[in-house]
């Protein structure tokens, strides 16, 4: 299924029960479709959200309303069912707003373009913690909840581990000579693997931050935009050039493309809440479903004979000792800073 989305999307979301997607647009307009395998998708709210792109949202409060970020400054709460406001926070970060992730029931994350990350409390309508991470925008994040560690990674090329029960920064990774754009945490917990400027993937060893232990090089030099974990052993990746990728790790390898979007740079992918479609937005102004189980289908059988053919020690690696050195914030425009009030706590009072 596509969806023509007339302009550029920056960011989408499912909704966590039903067959609802969401997508933020750089106007500035949130927009919500349903979908059906056997139907074309019905949109049934334009939303005309903030005044500058709508950069990043996420469904919260069990999928009954939507929040959006936006490098206005502020965070917006839409109710799902109306397409009303239900509060609206003008100030909540003092630089733009680029990414917003769920942490648990009650709390989400959002991480603007000076480095800062806040985590909100949505039950006792609060931001509950303020942690200036990074020294340029924060371009991911992803939370381990056994641990209760927030990661982040930044386009100053560095990785952050926060510590959510001290709220606390625990750890910063040394300076990559490449800018960081997307994260996940695999291998149960043992790696963390990021998605660079240049197309290298970076692997962490969980504890072991300061550094990478390993370096994949075979998606360069298109820009690593975006991931998801599939799996413990495979994660889907998005790049510049347009491709969806499937990827093994550990034994690390590209197992096979799996979709496109026509040489236009992929910005987001995600899973639909029963995981039988893979959402992808892209530069083409599309929002794209795709059937999963028809595109990992005989990705099984490359996978097998691949690894068969590799050599165990080797885990399928190749070292890049001289990853070209990007110009620093090219994946998002600065904005101009306009007068901002102090923080306001209460963003939530009304959902």
């Amino acid at each position: 299924m596509e969806i023509d989305l007339e302009k550029l999307p920056f960011d989408l979301d499912f909704h966590p029960s039903t067959n609802l997607v969401a997508a933020g647009l750089i106007t500035g307009h949130l927009l919500l479709y349903r979908y059906d395998a056997e139907a074309t998708p019905q949109r049934l709210l334009e939303v005309n959200a903030h005044t500058e792109s709508c950069r990043a949202l996420r469904f919260v409060n069990e999928g009954r309303a939507i929040v959006t970020g936006s490098p206005d400054f502020s965070i917006l709460a839409t109710d799902v069912e109306t397409g009303a406001p239900i509060s609206r926070l003008d100030n909540s970060h003092e630089a733009a707003v680029n990414r917003i992730v769920n942490l648990t029931e009650s709390t989400i994350a959002s991480g603007d373009d000076e480095g800062c990350i806040k985590v909100w409390d949505t039950r006792q309508r609060t931001c509950c913690n303020t942690l200036h991470v990074h020294e340029e925008y924060i371009s991911d994040m992803t939370f381990a909840s056994d641990s209760m560690k927030l990661i982040g990674t930044s386009g100053d090329g560095t990785l952050s581990v926060c510590n959510l029960r001290s709220n606390k920064v625990q750890t910063r990774s040394e300076f990559s000579e490449d800018e960081l754009l997307s994260v996940v945490i695999m291998k149960n917990g043992r790696k963390v693997v990021c998605g660079t400027q240049s197309g290298t993937l970076l692997l962490y060893s969980w504890g072991f931050f300061k550094d990478c232990s390993d370096r994949f090089v075979d998606l360069s030099p298109n820009s690593v935009d975006t991931m998801l974990k599939l799996d413990e052993e495979r994660l889907i990746t998005g790049s510049e050039n347009g491709i969806i990728s499937l990827v093994g790790i550990l034994p690390n390898r590209i197992i096979q493309p799996i979709a496109e979007h026509s040489e236009y740079p992929v910005e987001r992918l995600a899973f639909s809440h029963d995981k039988k479609f893979l959402g992808s937005i892209s530069h083409d102004q599309t929002l794209k479903l795709w059937d999963l189980d028809e595109l990992l289908q005989g990705s099984e059988t490359t996978m097998a004979n691949r690894s068969a053919a590799s050599d165990s020690d080797s885990d399928g690696m190749e070292v890049d000792a001289s990853i070209p050195k990007p110009s620093k914030g090219t994946k998002r425009k600065n904005v101009s800073k306009g007068s901002k009030l102090d923080n306001s706590t209460n963003f939530f009072a009304e959902m």
